[in-house]
């Protein structure tokens, strides 16, 4: 029997009108909580009444009835209210019970469906309103955007990522999903063991043949493992650690190897490793035989929560990172987190670039728990801090969030991923720096660009550069800001024409892309480089 569906998202999101309708389709009993707690409200009260009067009480009675239908669900497909997921254990329970579904709407079209409707107290503060809430919503098990699809495309979507989280083994049931169209949906999922055999054997049933590719100092701790949980046959293909794997030339003599060891266009591949790792082999997925399915077994802790995640795959150029490369999606990414006990200690320290990032992105409660990780960060401890898997867990949902709404990086949604990576990478590129190293001299970067672009208060840059220095990661920005690295903003590849689309910072939680001019970027971030 199938376990309940509950859809959760911002008013006028669609979640009514999308539940019935799959509710139609599947045959199941759909129920609205907004038609449960009136049976909860006080004698007289309406919902509209309680909410403009009292909220707090709103919401306790929400709860109720939420628990109370819960206990009953069946396999009903549940539209709940837009504050629901975002109060007291709610999300918690419905993620306990079934499968959350998280649809997403632009505030402006939720506010145009949303007039001359039914009385909505809120509507008034909607964009703080959903702002706030964001962060809740991306606890579901998967987001769908709604704007800009129809109904019907919409309710395919839920459907298919429900069918991708039934095929999961029941104890990886909490991985969050990123839904594609295209019944391209897959799941990423993190546990504490290194491989779970169980998991990846799923997802390369049918395979003719499957090739694990790795670096050999990941080889070294988790190639056994690995191997372990792979058919008997695989081949095993190994580079040289670092970014410098990651060229045409390397490229081509994983192509060529994997050729003569017999793979062809029913194979697979197994990407075990870093970022390099997961970049290159996903490349090579993307272009052998015009394409075949990867898996992504990340250990690091970018690759966990940036790199192995959204199709991006690529090889660098001597003129910059990433130049040649193709969007081809992996059919699981499976996070081990005890791979991250054996990363070096520089390495580990890098991956709190990104994380950091993504705290800059996702808000404070993330900001917190990031916080509370900065010991392990910058010290020499093996075992793992309690708040690690939830900090990664919740990165990992911001990016599905975000590429589920934009693939291809063509609305602009996308491009809030590259978060102090405009600067950073042209650091990294210039200076050999580790990736999540740079990253954290970026987001300095953008905290200054930001104040003087978008107003964002002066003490976060101070504020930032404390957090990395927290963390054991570079954090003067200035002696990095030469005109080598100045020089690269050039060839950035999102520069149209002369200018960059930038991503910068409000405050915490809140950024937006915004157009600069390459010469206004550095005179803002070195004014003695203005011609």
């Amino acid at each position: 029997m199938r376990e309940p569906l509950f859809l959760v998202g911002f008013m006028a999101a669609g979640k009514t009108s999308i539940g019935r309708a799959i509710a139609l389709s599947t045959n199941r009993r759909f129920v609205d909580l907004d038609d449960v707690i009136p049976a909860q409200l006080p004698p007289g009260e309406t919902v509209a009444s309680l909410v403009a009067r009292n909220e707090p009480e709103f919401r306790r009675c929400e709860s109720a009835a939420l628990q109370s239908l819960i206990a009953d669900a069946g396999d009903a497909v549940i539209a709940t209210g837009g504050g629901a997921a975002a109060h007291h254990d709610n999300m918690t329970r419905m993620r306990a019970a079934g499968f959350v579904v998280a649809l997403g709407v632009d505030v402006g079209v939720a506010k145009s469906r949303a007039a001359g409707g039914p009385e909505r107290p809120l509507l008034a503060s909607a964009d703080e309103l959903a702002a706030r809430r964001a962060p809740s919503y991306r606890r579901a098990h998967v987001t769908i955007e709604t704007t800009n699809r129809t109904l019907a495309d919409v309710a395919a979507l839920v459907l298919d990522a429900e069918a991708a989280w039934e095929r999961l083994p029941p104890a990886r049931r909490d991985a969050t999903l990123l839904a594609l169209d295209g019944g391209r949906t897959y799941p990423i999922a993190v546990h504490d063991r290194a491989v779970d055999g169980d998991l990846v054997g799923r997802y390369l049933e049918g395979a003719s043949k499957v090739a694990l590719v790795t670096d050999r100092e990941v080889a070294r701790h988790w190639q056994a493992s690995a191997l372990a949980a792979l058919p008997a046959n695989t081949e095993v293909i190994e580079i040289d650690a670092g970014e410098a794997s990651k060229s045409i030339e390397v490229y081509g003599r994983i192509c060529e190897e994997l050729i003569a060891r017999g793979l062809d266009r029913s194979s697979a591949l197994v990407a075990l490793g870093g970022g390099v790792v997961g970049d290159i082999t996903g490349f090579v997925a993307a272009t052998l035989f015009r394409g075949i399915p990867f898996v992504q077994l990340p250990t690091t802790i970018v690759a966990m929560t940036d790199a192995a995640i959204g199709g991006k795959t690529a090889v660098d150029l001597g003129a910059g990172k990433n130049l040649v490369g193709a969007f081809w999606q992996p059919r699981l990414v499976a996070c081990g987190l005890e791979t991250l006990s054996t990363l070096p200690a520089r390495e580990r320290r890098a991956g709190f670039g990104e994380l950091w990032k993504y705290a800059l992105l996702d808000g404070a409660a993330l900001w917190q728990l990031v916080d509370a990780c900065t010991g392990w960060a910058a010290g020499d401890a093996r075992e793992l801090p309690p708040a690690l898997h939830e900090v990664i867990a919740r990165s990992i949902a911001y990016k599905a969030a975000i590429v589920s709404r934009d693939e291809r990086e063509l609305t602009g949604h996308r491009a809030l991923l590259n978060l102090g990576h405009t600067v950073g990478h042209a650091i990294e590129s210039a200076t050999g720096l580790h990736h999540g190293e740079a990253v954290g001299l970026g987001l300095i970067a953008a905290c200054r660009v930001s104040a003087a672009l978008v107003g964002a208060r002066a003490s976060l840059e101070a504020e930032v550069t404390e957090a990395l220095r927290r963390t054991g990661l570079p954090a003067d920005l200035d002696p990095h800001l030469t005109d080598d690295v100045l020089g690269r903003l050039k060839v950035d590849k999102k520069r149209m024409g002369d200018k960059l689309r930038f991503i910068a910072i409000r405050e915490v939680g809140a950024c937006v892309p915004v157009e600069i001019a390459v010469t206004e970027l550095r005179r803002i971030l070195r004014p003695s480089s203005a011609p």
